[in-house]
């Protein structure tokens, strides 16, 4: 039986209705279009960003090689929902079928619970490089890399493994619009005419274990980190260390706020108007902050830039 089929068994009828934001919106044009711009400028900044890292040798460690693979998950996860919430307004179309509404939930899941260990895993190297710089080389070496990121994908898949199967089954009787632009667990849960209360339940531990873990191994990390900055004798030294991590944190507090909103706050917090301006926070506008922070606040990656275009103007005049 194909996922297709068996969705349809499952929910009664094959298609979604997507409310979106530009049915909230007095100039649907105006924002789809700003909307559009700021799409492509995440996914430029971040591929940008990645081929500094690439084509860098200097760039060529632990703490840049998280840095791309955190871009290159940034770029795919505005991918799952931007294109098809612009390519609805511009077709004036706004179903989604149930595979495809479970396939984009799965895929935004999985993307989303990867950074959360992502990030942890950026925190953990910033921690030994700071509190163990001798041993770095070892305990930071590409083989723990390559494994740190395989358990970051790992544990965010089971995130979209346990979630997606169990909310596209309950059936949904009444209204099929979803008051959101993308399916989100809580926006489709809504939706069912079964008691969902005991899956919300479980969910609410689940995200709360998924977001725990993480942000203990971050503030573990950064309280030694800091800790460690506050013995220092160079003047010069604390300045680099709190800068560096200082843009981590900048990138930790905007995600992971969004997230507490979205998943762990009782629905008496919620609307459906909050939760899609939270939603585009964080789905569209990080993406293209994390670049900017990473590049403007990083002197290793503005002197890349430079070189970069040093290099190109170079070429021109030849």
């Amino acid at each position: 039986m194909d996922i297709t089929t068996w969705m349809n068994n499952y929910t009664g009828q094959s298609d979604f209705d997507l409310v979106g934001l530009f049915s909230q919106s007095k100039h649907p044009s105006l924002l789809a279009v700003l909307i559009f711009v700021v799409f492509l400028m995440a996914l430029s900044g971040n591929a940008l960003l990645i081929l500094l890292i690439l084509s860098d040798t200097q760039l060529h460690t632990p703490m840049y090689f998280f840095i791309s693979q955190l871009s290159l998950m940034d770029m795919m996860y505005i991918s799952v929902t931007v294109p098809k919430m612009l390519m609805d307004q511009v077709l004036g179309n706004h179903r989604i079928s149930a595979a495809a509404c479970g396939m984009q939930m799965f895929l935004y899941l999985t993307l989303v619970g990867s950074e959360f260990f992502l990030l942890a895993a950026m925190s953990y190297d910033r921690y030994v490089a700071i509190c163990h710089p001798l041993r770095y080389p070892v305990l930071m070496n590409h083989r723990v890399c390559l494994l740190l990121l395989s358990v970051c994908w790992l544990l965010g898949s089971l995130d979209g493994f346990m979630l997606t199967p169990v909310t596209m089954t309950f059936p949904f009787c009444g209204s099929r619009e979803i008051q959101h632009f993308f399916c989100e667990v809580p926006a489709v849960t809504k939706l069912s005419c079964s008691d969902t209360w005991l899956y919300e339940t479980l969910m609410y531990v689940c995200c709360v274990l998924m977001l725990l873990i993480p942000v203990t191994v971050i503030s573990g990390s950064y309280s030694s980190i800091l800790l460690t900055v506050l013995r220092m004798n160079s003047a010069e030294g604390r300045k680099k260390a709190l800068a560096t991590c200082s843009s981590h944190m900048t990138v930790v507090i905007l995600f992971y706020g969004a997230a507490v909103y979205t998943y762990m706050l009782p629905s008496s917090f919620h609307t459906p108007e909050k939760d899609m301006v939270v939603s585009v926070f964080y789905t569209i506008l990080t993406p293209l902050l994390n670049p900017i922070i990473y590049s403007l606040r990083n002197k290793n990656v503005t002197e890349a830039i430079k070189k970069l275009l040093g290099e190109n103007s170079s070429f021109q005049k030849q």
